[in-house]
């Protein structure tokens, strides 16, 4: 374990966010390395790869569930030297992964093709997506077993092995999508099905590796097989801080459903345009989403320990370091938004659609830097309800005018862009106030949380 309660907090901070955004880095490389080699076959198979891709919001809110709950309950445990209740936090999470695994892949299989036909602009779209979710849902479901060991890891302050196995797992699907999707060597290229079936074998090996760390070299939370049958208690508690960052993801998962179901009738062109404009937008996010990520152990331990001055003084740094990234990205996706979708596909529709969406939401990313920092302080301070309204708010905001605008004759992309913008906005002012109450509630100081 690392103690975060001493020392420079910049220091822990930095210390913790540069392999975390390493991972992070080479976890959005499974994405890239896939969008890049499906590119060749088509506009049809990006936009059935990208919008297959929104499920993984929906996976991703189930691995919230458990990972935000780990993470912050066996830092707090860290924090005050329990480590019992850290042990028996991350035995019983391991129970609640292998449940979420197995609902993954029955709803994953039941519900693929009935959720392509809903969203496709085509029939070649559809079924490129579905294809592609039958060979992905087996990695997605192992996702869940890798976020709890990870989050267990990271509780403690650790976050190297975790790092090491997503560094490796990437390296392995990157070299074997071209041979997959591409067909090389072999001569017979698999396309959306040899993406998912690389990204699946991946995953399956990098559960085994972390799983062999934690047998023979972790010793502070370990594989306790008295402490695997399910505790209600615990469950509850995992449940209570991790439910409401699940159900951020969840409306995520319905914001992007929404904007792929009312752009479909501008075609596959804007489908793909703005499924490759997201993964960049998410490409460059990484490192203010590191600092950020960093930020909840930091804050949780010393939560845990009651020191409250290093809670306020984590949460001053984060914002202006993370303001400053997201400054800087901004201006990035103002001067060259086309060039930055151009790295991955040579579609001048495609690129023009991209480009305007990243210049358009870029203006939110500071505001972005903002919730990202008051999501991590929320779980280091085990209520993260605060977020989980914020969120709901923005997400009634967009998706009702936007159901409007799809019906309005003179609608064009832009106008939804300009409507994300202005939502994400509003919830960063939300966070903001809803996170002045939870201090003074818990630190008895509200004057510690302007960020300059």
């Amino acid at each position: 374990m690392e103690d975060l309660t001493k020392g420079s907090i910049p220091r822990h901070v930095i210390k913790l966010a540069i392999p975390i955004a390493v991972g992070m880095v080479f976890q959005t490389l499974y994405h890239l390395v896939d969008l890049y080699f499906v590119a060749k076959i088509g506009d049809s198979a990006i936009a059935g790869l990208t919008s297959a891709g929104t499920i993984s919001f929906l996976v991703m809110a189930l691995t919230q569930v458990i990972g935000v709950g780990t993470m912050a309950l066996i830092a707090q445990a860290s924090g005050r030297k329990d480590q019992t209740d850290a042990n028996l936090i991350f035995n019983q999470s391991l129970g609640l992964a292998a449940a979420c695994a197995l609902l993954t892949l029955a709803g994953g299989y039941a519900l693929a093709g009935w959720y392509m036909g809903t969203l496709g602009a085509d029939t070649d779209t559809v079924n490129a997506g579905t294809q592609y979710l039958w060979w992905v849902l087996p990695g997605l479901s192992l996702q869940f077993a890798l976020v709890c060991m990870g989050s267990a890891l990271r509780g403690t302050g650790i976050v190297k092995p975790a790092i090491y196995v997503q560094v490796f797992t990437v390296t392995l699907n990157a070299i074997l999508a071209p041979f997959m999707i591409d067909g090389w060597v072999t001569g017979r290229p698999l396309g959306v099905m040899g993406a998912g079936l690389s990204t699946s074998i991946s995953i399956s090996v990098g559960v085994l590796v972390l799983f062999l760390y934690f047998i023979r070299l972790e010793r502070y939370v370990t594989f306790r097989s008295d402490q695997l049958r399910p505790r209600w208690n615990a469950w509850k508690r995992i449940l209570h801080i991790g439910v409401p960052p699940g159900g951020e993801f969840v409306m995520m998962f319905f914001y992007m459903a929404v904007i792929y179901w009312a752009i479909r009738d501008f075609g596959p062109d804007a489908q793909a345009g703005f499924g490759t404009g997201s993964r960049v937008m998410q490409a460059i996010f990484l490192p203010a989403m590191a600092i950020s990520f960093a930020t909840a152990p930091v804050s949780g331990q010393n939560v845990g320990a009651r020191q409250n001055d290093r809670v306020r003084e984590t949460y001053r740094w984060s914002v202006l370091t993370g303001g400053a990234i997201m400054l800087m990205l901004t201006l990035l996706c103002q001067l060259q938004p086309e060039f930055l979708v151009s790295q991955f596909t040579d579609d001048s529709a495609v690129i023009v659609v991209g480009g305007e969406f990243l210049q358009i939401i870029s203006w939110n990313f500071v505001a972005i830097g903002f919730i990202f920092t008051c999501s991590s302080l929320f779980q280091a301070l085990g209520n993260t309800i605060p977020t989980l309204l914020a969120s709901a708010t923005r997400l009634v905001l967009f998706v009702i005018p936007a159901v409007l605008l799809s019906r309005w004759a003179g609608f064009e992309l832009h106008h939804l862009w300009y409507l994300s913008v202005t939502t994400a906005i509003l919830q960063a002012i939300m966070n903001w106030g809803l996170l002045r109450i939870e201090f003074r509630r818990r630190l008895g100081a509200s004057k510690e949380l302007r960020p300059s």
